[in-house]
């Protein structure tokens, strides 16, 4: 399978991304430019943490003009694997390719932290490798991680089985503790908690690994040749 690691100008989790997919999951992988035109080389998508763009207006606001998201929306579409994680989890809200918005964290502080999160859909191309209501470590660092949607949306969030992890300790004051969502079809994963920060033991933590597998052990059951 092979991941491309999308960089943007103040992409600053691209290195941490390329190295839990080429090192710890042992997967191809590239860095692509935001100017990029063609992904369709890619297997799955992938969207680091950062400060694309300074954050200016809004974390994710210019990126979601980048040529390379129209590529994103095309690979979405077609049913690829795409996660943003933290600043590309706000860019994917920018984008329309999940539902919501992201505000300052409550406190007004960033926070910078391991945190337990509870696995709330292990039925996801991004989940399958862990339990239902399994609690994982995984470290958290952002300003503006306070996910935010209406009443209605989060019904239809959890009618869809949308929502795909939660804190079990709310650190942002994010609603119905919501860390990570899915769009409808299950192929697109918006989280602000790093699981590329959570691929080996040495970093505190190995829980993380188990998403990226997820996403490869259906990969390849959707591409097993038959004779």
């Amino acid at each position: 399978m092979k991941f491309a690691v999308i960089v943007f100008p103040g992409s600053n989790c691209d290195v941490d991304m390329y190295h839990a997919i080429k090192d710890e999951l042992g997967e191809e992988v590239e860095y692509v430019r935001h100017t990029e035109k063609d992904l369709s080389r890619f297997d799955g998508i992938l969207l680091p943490g950062g400060f694309s763009y300074g954050d200016y207006l809004r974390c994710g606001a210019i990126s979601r003009f980048a040529n390379v998201m129209e590529e994103v929306q095309k690979a979405a579409k077609a049913g690829k694997p795409v996660l943003g994680v933290c600043n590309g989890f706000q860019i994917l809200l920018e984008s329309g390719l999940l539902p919501g918005a992201m505000q300052r964290n409550e406190n007004l502080k960033f926070i910078c932290e391991p945190l337990t999160l509870v696995v709330e859909n292990n039925k996801t191309m991004f989940t399958n490798a862990y339990k239902e209501k399994q609690e994982i470590t995984i470290p958290v660092a952002h300003g503006e991680g306070n996910y935010y949607c209406s009443e209605e949306l989060l019904e239809e969030l959890e009618e869809n089985n949308q929502i795909a992890f939660r804190y079990k300790d709310n650190p942002n004051g994010s609603v119905s503790d919501i860390a990570g969502i899915t769009n409808k079809e299950g192929n697109v994963l918006g989280m602000m908690p790093h699981p590329e920060r959570a691929v080996s033991e040495l970093l505190g933590s190995a829980d993380g690994l188990q998403l990226f597998q997820s996403i490869v052990r259906q990969w390849r059951e959707n591409h097993v040749i038959t004779s």
